[in-house]
């Protein structure tokens, strides 16, 4: 049994909701123990047996199955999420405008040249690295002006991908660790 977190991508946003709640029981039936969620977007952590991708493809079968929806879930060990925390190449970012910092994990890592392709796209100061086994990106004014869509990061990435602000990378951590 380890203690993971998974997250999934685009729920309670653009009318795919999905209440935390639900979720929450959901998982409870599929037998995994201590199960949280972390705001309403889809952050979950809990403890269960087996392997990060078997558990990414049960949980997208079971929300599939239940509330319809079809949503990418990706899947981190504690350990794996701490270690990644622990490569922010914008120690500066993360202290002065966390919620300007984001992490970006995906199902496969990266693509090696993936930031390289994303940075030919970035403008208004966005800045994108490759660190522990994901992306970072930093949006000077904010994310919400960005021009790198999910379908832009995912295609440079290699596979389907989800990221969360600083602040909510450090609750993860810290959900998953206790």
């Amino acid at each position: 049994m380890a203690r993971l977190i998974a997250l999934l991508r685009a729920v309670n946003v653009g009318g795919r909701k999905l209440p935390m709640a639900q979720l929450r029981a959901l998982c409870g039936e599929l037998g995994w123990a201590e199960v949280e969620t972390y705001i309403q977007s889809g952050n979950l952590v809990f403890t269960a047996a087996g392997k990060a991708d078997a558990i990414e493809a049960r949980l997208e079968t079971a929300i599939k199955d239940r509330f319809g929806l079809d949503v990418p879930v990706i899947v981190r060990t504690a350990a794996q999420w701490s270690a990644c925390a622990a490569a922010n190449p914008f120690p500066k970012a993360a202290a002065d405008e966390p919620n300007r910092l984001q992490l970006l994990v995906s199902k496969r890592p990266p693509e090696k040249d993936s930031a390289d392709k994303l940075m030919e796209r970035a403008q208004s100061g966005e800045t994108v690295k490759a660190a522990g086994g994901a992306l970072w990106f930093h949006f000077p004014e904010g994310v919400g002006t960005s021009k790198l869509t999910p379908a832009i990061i995912d295609k440079a990435a290699g596979s389907p991908s989800t990221s969360r602000n600083w602040r909510t990378v450090l609750k993860l951590q810290e959900m998953a660790e206790k």
